[in-house]
Order: C-alpha cells, then structure tokens, then sequence
C-alpha cells in the first residue's frame, strides 16, 4: 500500500496484502474515460460534497473504474446512471452506514433507509429531508424510471432494499457491540455489499435478459449469494486499513474470525483468504454447472458474475479510497495502490463444505 508522512499506524493486518487468486480475466469498457468525466460534471451539479476536501475523496472511491471494470460491455447511458448511483452510494455510506459510531443509532438509519427505498418506489412521497442527497436521489430516481423497462425497475429496486437491509443489520450490531457470529457473517454479507443491486445494473447495462424463473432458481440464488461473498472478502482485506481506527472494532471477515477464535487479526488472515478461495472454487465450479443447461441470456449473466468478482479486485487494487485511507491521509494518494501479487491457485483446495451452517446450502446447490 502506498503510504506517506501522515499515516498513522500500520493497518493490524499488516501494510501489504496477501497474494490473490482468482482465474477470471480482468476487462474494462472501453468509454470509462468519456464516463468518468460525465459522472463528475453530476456530481458538481448536484452538490454532492460539501467541500474540496470531501470531493477529493469522493473521487477517490473510482466509481468510474469500479462500475467499468463490473459492466465491461453495454449501453453507455445505462452504465452512467450505475456510476451516479455509486457516487451517491458512496456518498451515503460515508455519511450514515460507515461511520462505526454508535453515535448514529439504528433507529435513525432504519427509518433514513425505509425512506431512501420509499423514494425509488413511491416518487414524489417527500419522505426525505430536503438536501443535496435527497435533490440526487430524486434525479437518479427520474432517470432510473426512464431507462427501465417495470421488471427492470423491480430488480433495481429490490437489489436497494437488499442492501439498506444488510446496512441497517449491520449498524445494529455496532450499535449494540456484538460481533456477529460467522455463519451470520455469511449470510448476510452480500446484502451489506449491494450483491443483487450491482447485478441488476449489470443486466440491464448489458441488455441480459433472464427470466424471473432463471434469475429466481436456486442454483443461481445460490450462486449470486457466494459471488457476493467472495466480493465482500475482498473488500473486507482491501478496506481494512481504512476502518481499523474506528471506535467500535469493524465487522469484516478478520476480525470476526479473530474474535471467535482468540487470536489477533494477523493470525486470522490466513484462514479469511483460505476461506475466500475455497468459496470461490465453488463459484467457479457453479457458474460450469449452471451454464451446461442455460440459456444464451443466463450464460451471459454468469458471465458477468465472473466480471463483477474480477472486476472488485482490480478496482479496489487501484481506488485511492482504500490504498491511501482517509484515516491514515489528508488528502487521497495520487496514483496509489496495493500493488498486490496474483496466486497461481487457491490457499485451500478442498471440494468440501465448511463447517459453517450458512455455507451449507451454496454446496447443495452448486457443488451437488
């Protein structure tokens, strides 16, 4: 990780990160440049950072890079309205659901959320305060409503609730100082990630067009849950260093597993990235089994599955929100990086399930 005269402290897990496996090949759509340069003429249309200071690391997020690298193929306009969504998702999980204060209870975030979800679903129900938040929701809500076909929309709209959802459950646990047991972990990670909304915007970036039957099967929830995991495991070791000075210990893989198990969050990275890889063996072993009787249009979504893992990797690698942390810098780190290294194959090559409850059913569906 690049690193200057302002850090603070080495991250607990170290200031490198361990090797990555993951055979999916990288890939980018070709307009980022042309898109980056809309998505932040938006931004400074709508106000969205109070000052240069919080613009500066509001581009910092690359949620250019990250929508580009996710939706490598597809319509422009559409892939736009995903980066503004980033942006503001960003902008609103720096504000609300990051902060690990208790200082902002779950009380306030559950009903900041109902209201943010109401909004995209009832527009014009003036749930939320006025503000430069509220004035870019209701623009990306207009926009939203008019490139989506009403399925579309649905997805959309149901892959934001997903993710409120998995924010508010997490902000509980802070809230209450609890550290969530793993297989609970597990199992709601990916809606914390924004899994299903991500891969909404991808479906309809790239015109995939699944069935609900297709989309809805069990193998594919199954699939689409480990995807997000594996994405969540990685933003986990990525953000580490950027979260690791918060007043309540961070949720993340690392520390979970050095809570259970008694040790420090250096001893339990070895087990998060074994654990990391042997979800994502299964993954990779699902999208082959999946696709064998899918149809072109399924074939193509898993496909993108593989981008949006891919793709979060070499993202985050680059973004100078977790390479050159707030916490640790005044200001982002031009050009910085985690440099990381790419391992040949995964730290645990085992086939079987783990020993954890929530993991059970992804292996009965995809590995059976």
């Amino acid at each position: 990780m690049t690193s200057t005269a302002d850090a603070i402290h080495d991250s607990r897990i170290g200031a490198s990160l361990p090797p990555f496996w993951c055979p999916i090949p990288p890939a980018r759509h070709p307009a980022a440049a042309r898109l980056e340069s809309r998505a932040l003429a938006w931004v400074d249309q709508h106000g969205l950072y109070q000052d240069s200071v919080d613009r500066a690391w509001g581009i910092a997020t690359h949620s250019t890079d990250f929508s580009c690298r996710m939706i490598p193929s597809g319509d422009e306009e559409k892939l736009l309205l995903f980066i503004l969504w980033n942006h503001w998702a960003f902008a609103l999980d720096d504000t609300w659901h990051d902060t690990g204060s208790t200082r902002i209870t779950t009380a306030h975030i559950v009903d900041f959320n109902t209201r943010v979800a109401r909004a995209l679903e009832l527009p014009g129900s003036a749930m939320l305060p006025p503000g430069t938040l509220t004035a870019a929701l209701d623009d990306l809500v207009a926009r939203t409503r008019a490139l989506t076909t009403p399925v579309e929309f649905r997805r959309i709209a149901d892959g934001l609730r997903d993710w409120l959802f998995g924010a508010a459950w997490q902000a509980s646990n802070t809230e209450r100082g609890v550290m969530p047991s793993l297989s609970d972990y597990v199992a709601v990670r990916p809606a914390i990630n924004g899994t299903r909304f991500s891969l909404a915007w991808s479906q309809l970036a790239a015109d995939i067009r699944t069935t609900d039957e297709e989309l809805s099967s069990a193998p594919v929830q199954a699939l689409v849950d480990a995807a997000g995991f594996v994405v969540s495991c990685d933003n986990d070791l990525f953000s580490y260093a950027k979260e690791d000075d918060q007043e309540t210990l961070e949720q993340n893989i690392v520390n979970i597993l050095a809570h259970w198990r008694g040790c420090s969050p250096k001893e339990a990275l070895p087990e998060a990235v074994a654990l990391r890889d042997r979800v994502l063996a299964l993954v990779l072993r699902g999208r082959e089994r999946i696709a064998r009787g899918a149809s072109p249009e399924l074939r193509r979504y898993l496909d993108f599955v593989g981008h949006y893992i891919r793709g979060c990797v070499d993202w985050m690698n680059n973004a100078p929100r977790y390479a050159s942390p707030r916490n640790r810098h005044r200001l982002p780190v031009p050009g910085a990086s985690y440099h990381i290294v790419w391992r040949e194959g995964p730290t645990d090559a085992s086939a079987d399930a783990p020993g954890i409850d929530a993991l059970k059913w992804w292996w009965e569906q995809l590995d059976c």
